[in-house]
C-alpha cells in the first residue's frame, strides 16, 4: 500500500470529534533542504509507547554535502521526523511501521489502562 494512503488512514483512524480539533499531522520544508514531518501521539494508543529513535547520516556520520540523512524519534509525544529532500516517503514508512507494531516495542498494559479512562 501506498505510505501517504497508509498515513490517510491513521490519521481518519484517530479522529474522534476532539483529538483532530487539538492534535493532528504537519509536513513541511526545511531550509537545508529537507522534509519536517510531526505526529501528535496525545490521545492515541501510542501516546505510552516506546520509540527508539532511528537516524542516520546526521551527527558524527554526517555528509556535510549529502542529501542522505535521516532522524526520526518521539519528544514530548510527537513522533518527529527530519530528513533530506528525497526522505519524506521514509519517514512515513518509520512511522507506519513502527505505529502498527512492526516494532520491538509495545505499549504496556498499564500505561495501556491510563488511556482507557478516557473512553
Amino acid at each position: 500500500m501506498n505510505a501517504l494512503k497508509e498515513l490517510e488512514d491513521w490519521y481518519r483512524s484517530q479522529r474522534d470529534s476532539e483529538w483532530e480539533h487539538s492534535e493532528g499531522i504537519s509536513i513541511d520544508t526545511l531550509d537545508n533542504p529537507g522534509w519536517k514531518i510531526e505526529i501528535s501521539l496525545r490521545g492515541t494508543e501510542l501516546e505510552w509507547r516506546n520509540f527508539q529513535e532511528h537516524s542516520y547520516g546526521v551527527g558524527k556520520t554526517a555528509d556535510t554535502n549529502g542529501d542522505d540523512w535521516l532522524s526520526c524519534k518521539v519528544e514530548e509525544k510527537v513522533f518527529k521526523g527530519f530528513g533530506g529532500p528525497h526522505k519524506l516517503e521514509e519517514m512515513i514508512k518509520v512511522f507506519l511501521s513502527w505505529s502498527s507494531g512492526n516494532s520491538d516495542t509495545r505499549v504496556t498494559e498499564a500505561r495501556r489502562s491510563r488511556l482507557s479512562w478516557r473512553s
